[in-house]
């Protein structure tokens, strides 16, 4: 059991993992290097403690102790108590959930570790936008797919912001790497799955003519908010499938395209 301490300074190394966690730039780059990812509220840490991953840290307001009293009796990682006002200087932001934890990271499968026995996979090109990128897991999780392959320019799931928006369910979905970017879909294909671009374009098969779910294996392909699918990868695909609009909308936010096709693919 960890002994939970209290911290006033917060420039004490103790906080190190939990500084300036709004500095998109300066975490993209550190938590990778360092091993580390940050686990934001309750059920996400406990999420991520189910999922094997090891806690380095926790950082709490004086309220949580109660609440997290088994974590901090079942781990023997530090417990930092901080006032919320101290915990906002460290953060850069209103910690509002109260409750931090700094997690290790486990090795990244390889891409061919991941579509072993999967059927249903989410292949996506350039997400750089966490909550974009969160929202997809937590769809991925919910609606049965068995795996993500992001391309090498996609941001991390583990980001503090995609976590959160996902609840966890990067913990859930297992997920790789798919480099050289597009020529690596060929092992996609290799593995007996068909490629499905999603892709506004007119020219498109409807995805509920494109019967996805009918398909011994399907890898839907999902590009990034506005710019979509680049051409090389709508090239590469089998088949490019669209979702069909109505009332002159010709788009939906590349999370809510995803948890539609996620559906089609995996329903029935």
């Amino acid at each position: 059991m960890s002994e939970p301490s209290t911290v006033t300074d917060p420039a004490d190394p103790r906080l190190a993992d939990y500084t300036g966690l709004t500095d998109v730039e300066l975490r993209r780059r550190r938590e990778p290097a360092e091993g580390l990812f940050i686990a934001e509220g309750e059920k996400v840490i406990r999420r991520a403690l189910a999922a094997g991953y090891r806690m380095r840290s926790m950082l709490l307001t004086p309220k949580w102790l109660e609440v997290m009293g088994d974590l901090i009796a079942g781990t023997e990682a530090p417990v930092h108590v901080v006032e919320a006002g101290l915990a906002e200087q460290v953060t850069g932001y209103h910690v509002h959930r109260g409750a931090l934890a700094s997690m290790e990271r486990k090795p990244l499968p390889s891409a061919a570790e991941v579509l072993a026995g999967a059927r249903r996979v989410a292949v996506l090109e350039g997400l750089v936008d966490h909550t974009n990128l969160g929202a997809i897991f937590r769809s991925a999780a919910a609606l049965g797919m068995d795996a993500v392959l992001l391309s090498p320019d996609c941001a991390d799931p583990l980001y503090r912001r995609a976590v959160k928006v996902s609840m966890g369910a990067v913990f859930a979905v297992p997920y790789a790497r798919l480099e050289p970017w597009p020529a690596a879909l060929d092992a996609v294909r290799q593995a007996g799955f068909q490629l499905l671009a999603l892709t506004p374009a007119e020219s498109a098969v409807s995805l509920a003519d494109a019967a996805p779910r009918r398909l011994p294996k399907a890898a839907l392909m999902l590009g990034a908010e506005g710019d979509g699918l680049t051409r090389r990868a709508l090239e590469a695909a089998d088949h490019q499938v669209r979702i069909p609009m109505a009332h002159g909308i010709d788009s939906l936010n590349v999370g809510a395209a995803a948890a539609v096709a996620f559906y089609t693919v995996t329903a029935g």
